[in-house]
């Protein structure tokens, strides 16, 4: 079976939505007919003469049946809507703590380092990174609607009592879920569950209504008091139905998504020594959220099981662990046991330092190491133009773009890297993008442009650190520092973003020009940052048909880009139209094309289906690879199309 890629995967996952509605809807007619039924036996002396289809089809049944139907759906309304804040909401609700970028804590460290290495490498930006710190089970979840806009949620457990291999297993596991697309489709689950086990819960109240008025009123009604007992234990018993078929919707919809994620740990990290050793140490210590009243709710986004429940075989939403350790590699279970026997019982709290690059007494320049990134697929000039495709490296990690991360981050200046984790020097960073390479003068006159005091005020002492390491990479490591910086940005408060967008506009329009990246850096600030950033873009066209125009825009920007010679972008544009309007080629290359243009039809080509997106980013590929050789103008552009496709699009290497 071909493997599926990235927009394969994510159109998959919106598919399986359809499901999940299908299983949701079939849940809500069981539980109606269940509740119907109590209702048919409590009102039975009135209607001793009708049979149940009969009272169904009457005014009582047809009322029960709408009351039961609406409250389900008011269940799942209200959580949706107040899910709708997307990755973070979801972290508070089960009372985590957001990480700051700037802790000096080793485990918190480390862990940052981890996923910061597989982000560069996937070409995701950075998630939010939030820690559930009475949780000493060892567990993790991914949340949100798009990849852009991820949190990653770890237990103290699994920062605490996993090696770096084992928590890089893990981190791969959950990266898989952010590529994959589950996240939304788990998010949408928990808002489906809570209309699902709303009749329980209206069971659970009236008992305990009961009980206060038992014990607040000496006179008791004894019919009105049983009618309520009898009506509370038939919609408890009933709610635990909706429970099960809750669970078996989770089910349903996680155990195999475990699976795979546990192989596509295995290809991120090249080491199934990482993902199998925190599975096993999961069988061992457990994996229970104990801490929270939500573990049930979350059950089919952890890696492991977050709530006990009967029936485990049946209702469990992953398989066993033993089942997915042996999945991983066979016999990797019998080689777990046996190390376990031969080893120290301290050795878990032992964490493996980071190796460090150029043990052998060489390192990369880093200059060198970020130069790679800005040439993808030079390397593979004699494959076919199918092979060589953008797309089909969107939404993975390969070993050299693990290796470009990991080297990449060693080698930054430690002071360079520290500043990227606070408020101000993420400010700091964004304002010393817009100035590198300025001759001295220049750079003092557009600093004065920016305030002197407040929290967005220039600090010259920090920009003084930012500086040399960005002109010492050449252009290249610009927007990898920035999504380093990410997290930090977005403590900013709203008001605060505005005005550091407002200063930013203020630099980029001091020489009466805009740069490629310029509009590169204010468009990715303005997706990320932007109060509804975390909602899903929908899907609008299903066809190209009413986005040529918006095509001509972008791929004309692309060869013009790609050549300074009018005939070739001519031929470039041609053949890049060709793949979307075939032999009609009556639509002409726009004479000019605004930066406002291309933000309009990026906007709108994001509204495409995700089968429809791999086309324009490869024809974009096959504008800028005709030479063989990428700039730094093209790979900006590449990199501005790629993030408002919601494409991660991950650094591509030169082979040597």
């Amino acid at each position: 079976m071909a493997v599926q890629g990235f927009f394969d995967r994510q159109a998959s996952a919106r598919r399986n939505t359809g499901w999940l509605v299908l299983l949701f809807v079939t849940a809500v007619v069981l539980i109606t007919l269940a509740v119907c039924g109590v209702g048919y036996l409590l009102t039975r002396s009135q209607t001793s003469h009708w049979s149940f289809d009969a009272w169904l089809l009457s005014q009582h049944g047809l009322v029960t049946a709408a009351v039961v139907v609406a409250l389900i759906g008011v269940g799942s309304l209200v959580r949706w809507a107040d899910l709708a804040g997307g990755g973070d909401r979801v972290a508070r609700m089960v009372n985590a703590r957001l990480l700051d970028p700037s802790s000096s804590d080793p485990d918190e460290q480390r862990l940052r380092n981890i996923v910061e290495e597989m982000a560069i490498a996937s070409g995701v930006p950075v998630p939010q990174l939030y820690l559930m710190d009475q949780e000493t089970g060892i567990n993790a979840f991914v949340a949100g609607y798009t990849p852009n806009e991820a949190v990653m949620v770890v237990t103290h457990g699994a920062l605490t009592q996993l090696s770096r291999d084992e928590l890089q297993g893990v981190v791969g596991h959950e990266f898989s879920h952010i590529l994959n697309g589950d996240m939304r489709l788990n998010v949408r689950l928990i808002a489906l569950l809570a209309g699902i086990l709303m009749i329980g819960q209206i069971g659970s109240f009236l008992l305990r209504s009961f009980r206060f008025r038992s014990s607040s009123s000496s006179r008791s009604s004894g019919r009105g008091h049983g009618l309520i007992v009898i009506a509370g234990l038939a919609l408890l018993v009933i709610g635990y139905v909706g429970v099960f078929f809750g669970r078996l919707i989770q089910a349903a919809v996680s155990r195999q998504r475990e699976m795979l994620a546990d192989a596509s740990s295995v290809q991120f990290t090249r080491n199934p020594e990482g993902i199998a050793g925190a599975l096993y140490k999961i069988g061992l210590k457990g994996s229970y959220l104990d801490h929270t009243g939500h573990a049930s709710d979350m059950n089919h986004m952890c890696i492991g099981e977050s709530a006990r429940m009967k029936f485990t075989q049946l209702l469990a939403s992953h398989p066993p662990i033993e089942e997915r350790i042996n999945a991983i590699q066979p016999g990797m279970l019998a080689r777990l046991k046996s190390r376990l026997r031969d080893t120290r019982p301290a050795e878990a709290t032992n964490i493996r330092p980071d190796p460090v690059a150029g043990a052998a007494g060489f390192v990369t320049p880093l200059r060198e190491t970020l130069r790679s990134v800005t040439a993808p697929l030079a390397s593979q000039r004699h494959e076919t133009t199918a092979d060589a495709a953008l797309s089909r490296h969107a939404g993975t990690v390969s070993e050299a773009g693990e290796a470009y991360a990991q080297n990449m981050l060693r080698q930054l200046p430690a002071t360079f890297r520290s500043l990227l984790y606070t408020r101000a020097g993420a400010i700091q960073l964004c304002y010393a993008l817009l100035v590198q390479g300025e001759s001295e003068a220049v750079r003092q006159e557009r600093l004065a442009m920016l305030p002197a005091q407040g929290p967005l005020a220039l600090q010259r002492d920090l920009l003084a650190k930012l500086l040399p390491t960005l002109e010492g990479a050449e252009g290249a490591l610009g927007f990898v520092a920035l999504e380093l910086a990410m997290p930090a940005l977005r403590k900013l408060d709203p008001e605060e973003v505005e005005a550091l967008q407002g200063h930013l506009k203020r630099l980029i329009a001091a020489d009466g020009r805009l740069s490629l990246f310029e509009f590169a850096l204010a468009s990715f600030l303005a997706r990320h940052l932007a109060p509804g950033s975390a909602r899903p873009v929908q899907v609008r066209f299903r066809s190209y048909r009413g986005v040529e125009q918006n095509l001509a825009c972008l791929f004309s920007l692309v060869a013009r880009a790609s050549s300074d010679e009018p005939a070739e972008v001519k031929r470039l544009y041609r053949e890049a139209m060709a793949g979307f309007l075939g032999t009609r080629m009556d639509l002409q290359a726009p004479a000019k094309v605004t930066m406002r243009d291309l933000q309009q039809a990026l906007a709108r080509l994001n509204q495409l289906s995700p089968l429809l997106k791999p086309a324009v980013i490869d024809a974009c590929g096959h504008c800028i690879l005709a030479d063989r050789k990428v700039s730094t103008r093209e790979y900006d552009l590449i990199r501005l199309v790629a993030d408002q496709l919601d494409c991660p699009l991950p650094p591509l290497t030169v082979a040597a």
